[in-house]
């Protein structure tokens, strides 16, 4: 019997699946460069626009995770507890005008005011703990919201970059508006509907990041359905 040779030997499993496409490392340098050119640069560990923090972190955060941003209200906002903290130090100065004061004994007198700086410095390195640890946080990942009451109770939230449906910001009156400071409204599908970032410095630049952040994730996903 004479055997069959133009048959086609190929099998199905054989075909060549189109090579997958992965992101370059020039599209991540690029990436990373475009974030760059938007937030600039800081140094200090007390700034209110902390931008590719080296010593920063937090608990929940991810091993492969990058914090991109670290946000607290602006430096502004701590000028009321400032301008109280400092009439509470020079209140004592004052008990020589009230002549009921001065009959007290001298080692009363002492005692009193050691108390009344005593309270003065915790409420000065309370509120200047609460500003500090307070923060907003935009990761390349997703947004998140840490809030400490009195340094005891911590609420954390956070929302996936791709779920972040709509950003907004306002800046209302005078001073945020000199000091370019204001509130970041973050709409998302995730459990919380919303994230707002409050009174934080260059909201134009925040909103920024996000939307880059999203069209990111997006080309990402969009490679991952072609393939």
């Amino acid at each position: 019997m004479s055997r069959v040779t133009d048959v086609d030997t190929v099998a199905p499993d054989d075909l060549k699946q189109p090579p997958k496409v992965l992101p370059s490392v020039e599209d991540n340098v690029s990436f990373h460069q475009r974030i760059n050119q938007i937030l600039g640069h800081t140094k200090s560990p007390f700034s209110s626009f902390l931008v590719n923090p080296k010593v920063f972190t937090f608990e929940e955060k991810d091993d492969h995770e990058e914090i991109l941003l670290v946000l607290r209200p602006h430096w502004f906002t701590n000028l009321s507890w400032i301008l109280i903290t400092i009439f509470m130090l020079f209140a004592p100065l004052t008990l020589t005008f009230v002549p009921l004061l001065t009959t007290f004994a001298p080692n009363y007198r002492f005692v009193a005011i050691v108390f009344w700086y005593l309270i003065t410095f915790i409420f000065a390195f309370e509120k200047f703990l609460s500003w500090y640890f307070n923060v907003y946080i935009v990761t390349d990942k997703r947004v998140v919201d840490i809030d400490f009451d009195n340094l005891i109770v911590k609420k954390f939230s956070e929302a996936d970059i791709h779920k972040i449906q709509d950003v907004t910001s306002r800046v209302i009156g005078l001073f945020p508006t000199l000091f370019n400071y204001g509130l970041v409204l973050i709409q998302t599908a995730a459990e919380i509907p919303e994230i707002t970032f409050e009174n934080v410095p260059n909201p134009e630049k925040i909103i920024k990041v996000l939307q880059e952040l999203r069209e990111e994730n997006e080309q990402h996903a969009s490679s991952d359905r072609t393939l």
